[in-house]
């Protein structure tokens, strides 16, 4: 009997479809045999839970008795959790662009039973408007098609899948030349007054911004270093960014960050850390170390789970209305902030009795983006602290309370890289709680599952999984003072590249997303540009580069070599979407280890904090323990064992050993 079948998921996104008069189905096997069985076409629906027209679709359209009548009469109804289900996702999206559309949530794709698309769209209104047909009409025609117009149907089956199964282009060595100019043609594509990219939305594209930083380091490039801190400065103090509890949005749908799409990502904050590093690092202002603060303070307050892992993402919606929880009537701050504080609050965060959006404030600091003096900035903390409190007893955006393994390796690393730069151990304690995480609950018998929630594992992982997964051990690594933890933490990160390799190498070199096993898609996606987060691909290069840098294994400089000569013909015709790929590139051309070797009964603290303020995203750090063996890179030198000498290598070779901190800041 049909029936909606979404009652036992795991993921909150299909949790919230379990009472549609839709019969949905969950990807599945058994879903696709239905299909085959009853010849219906499928209609595929993706989305996730903090998408703002993915939950206007469902109100218009999937909870309708009528529409949901149709769509059960003439179709096979699949919902899909784009961030349980990434392969999904990329390979019908990117049917969609050959389609000629630009994409986007919710995605709407049409199939046929054997699971080939044929024709989709994203967002579709109940009823016509603005050019666009109603849902509704839509699904009679393609319905009336699947009947009596299979040809058509078929030649564009065939034409999409035929484009979706181009053979990969020939690998060829890929030059470290391109990173810089990749670099510079990203540069005169930035908004030189707000900062970003230019126009509208704006989005915080991480890998462009850090392909820029790490472009500008490399060159000794002030302009391309200031439009970096330029951007980093505008998020941090625009409407995308929530001053009063934390954290950052989304986008902008402005070109001027001040109104933001408001549902919150782990993985745009993760990236976003790592950028207020690099910016602290590089400037010593007092604004980013605030922020990098307050992000962290939020993801501990509001994301952490029990467990130890960190939920994935906050909605944009609260009580049916986008923004509500984060907005603010003009006479709501007035009777809240002390009057002495007032009108300091109201100039410095925009406050105006006629609102700034739809007649209400999106608190922001675009007009006073400089930290006023220390005792006018505790007075705005105090009233922030009053904020805060008064929000908390509003009814908040749901949570999408899922664990994913890539997104929480990512804040892993962000956590640890911000431990060292704000001297807090407490973040890196977090950083190990996550990663024991990971390992106890969510790689179970040599496979590392891309999803856990409430017990509940998805029994899929991705080469995202596995790479962001090693990335985040070497981090650890480099952070542990304790030899054996250490040692751990490695043996980890290999066991996870060894998996990586054996089980998603792909023969052009570079990766397939999916294990080897994968038998319920139509292909295994193997590309390497990125979306919101860096490529699978990209990540996997450099996660095997700083296993080589940090150990000499040359087999793994090989393996990142490899998967940076697959993509090289991509990167001249997309270096946007091949941003993160450059990064890799640059760590593995332009890497410097400083090697701290432990003396007799000496630390290694004045040397770290020295290094620690170093901002370059292409410089590891490693401690060598008293006794421990030499590295590789010091087999044939020679030093004075009694006291910590640490050396700066590269791949030309190493320096001469500097034993005070002046002459580390020297070499370095």
């Amino acid at each position: 009997m049909s029936r909606n079948r979404l009652t036992n998921a795991s993921s909150p996104y299909l949790l919230q479809h379990q009472n549609n008069p839709v019969h949905w189905w969950e990807w599945s096997k058994d879903a696709l045999q239905e299909a085959k069985q009853t010849n219906k076409p499928i209609l595929l629906s993706v989305g996730y839970s903090a998408c703002h027209w993915c939950h206007v679709m469902a109100h218009e359209s999937f909870e309708d008795e009528a529409t949901a009548a149709l769509m059960n009469e003439h179709f096979v109804n699949i919902k899909v959790d784009r961030e349980e289900r990434p392969d999904i996702d990329q390979i019908y999206m990117q049917a969609l662009h050959m389609l000629g559309q630009q994409g986007g949530w919710p995605l709407t794709m049409f199939l046929t039973p054997d699971g080939d698309p044929f024709w989709g769209g994203t967002y579709f209104p109940k009823e016509a408007r603005h050019g666009s047909p109603a849902f509704k009409d839509i699904l009679y025609a393609i319905a009336q098609s699947f009947t009596t117009d299979r040809d058509t149907i078929e030649e564009n089956r065939q034409a999409i899948s035929q484009a979706l199964n181009k053979p990969p282009s020939e690998a060829s060595p890929l030059s470290s030349f391109l990173i810089t100019a990749a670099g510079k043609q990203l540069f005169t594509m930035q908004d030189e007054e707000e900062g970003g990219m230019k126009g509208a939305p704006k989005f915080p594209q991480a890998s462009v911004q850090e392909l820029i930083f790490r472009t500008a380091k490399a060159q000794k490039n002030t302009f391309m270093r200031d439009q970096f801190l330029k951007t980093t400065r505008a998020i941090s103090q625009g409407g995308i960014y929530d001053h009063v509890g934390g954290g950052l949005a989304r986008y902008a749908v402005d070109s001027i960050w001040l109104v933001p799409h408001f549902e919150k990502m782990l993985y745009d904050n993760a990236q976003f850390i790592e950028h207020l590093c690099w910016a602290y690092q590089e400037t010593k202002d007092e604004l980013f170390h605030v922020r990098i603060h307050e992000v962290i303070d939020w993801l501990e307050r509001d994301m952490k789970l029990p467990e130890g892992g960190f939920a994935s993402s906050m909605d944009a919606d609260s009580e049916g209305i986008e923004g509500r929880f984060y907005v603010w009537t003009y006479d709501e701050l007035k009777s809240l902030i002390p009057e002495e504080y007032f009108d300091l609050f109201s100039n410095t965060y925009e406050v105006t009795p006629d609102g700034n959006w739809e007649g209400k404030i999106i608190l922001n600091r675009r007009h006073s983006p400089a930290l006023l003096e220390p005792s006018e900035e505790a007075a705005l903390a105090s009233c922030r602290t009053i904020l805060l409190d008064y929000r908390s007893k509003r009814i908040p955006p749901h949570k999408d309370d899922k664990v994913l393994a890539d997104w929480n390796a990512m804040l892993i690393c962000a956590l640890v890289q911000a431990s060292a730069v704000v001297s807090h151990e407490s973040l890196r304690s977090s950083a190990k709680a996550a990663f024991a995480f990971i390992t106890e609950y969510m790689f179970v018998d040599g496979k590392l599952s891309h999803s856990w929630r409430q017990g509940q594992r998805l029994e899929v992982g991705f080469a995202s999984d596995y790479a962001w997964a090693a990335r985040a051990a070497l981090a650890l690594y480099q952070s542990e003072p304790d030899p054996a933890e250490k040692q751990r933490y490695l043996k980890q990160a290999e066991e996870f590249l060894s998996i990586l390799k054996e089980r998603f190498t792909h023969s052009n070199g570079g990766f397939y997303m999916t294990d080897k096993d994968a038998d319920d898609l139509i292909l295994r996606p193997y590309h390497a540009y990125d979306e919101a987060t860096p490529n699978y691909n990209a990540v996997a290069a450099l996660a095997f580069s700083e296993h080589w840098i940090l150990t000499g294994d040359t087999s793994s400089r090989d393996l990142a070599d490899g998967t940076l000569n697959a993509f090289a013909a991509d990167v001249p015709n997309n270096v946007f979407g091949t941003a993160s790929l450059l990064t890799a590139l640059d760590t593995r051309t332009r890497f410097k280890k400083a090697l701290v070797v432990l003396g007799s009964g000496s630390e290694a603290t004045p040397f770290l904090q020295t290094l620690h303020t170093q901002a370059d995203p292409a410089l590891y750090v490693d401690v060598i323990p008293e006794g421990a063996a030499k590295p590789v890179e010091l087999e044939n030198s020679t030093w004075n064992t009694n006291e910590t000498t640490v050396f700066i290598c590269s791949a030309k070779g190493c320096s001469l050993p500097a034993t005070t901190l002046e002459q580390v800041k020297e070499q370095i």
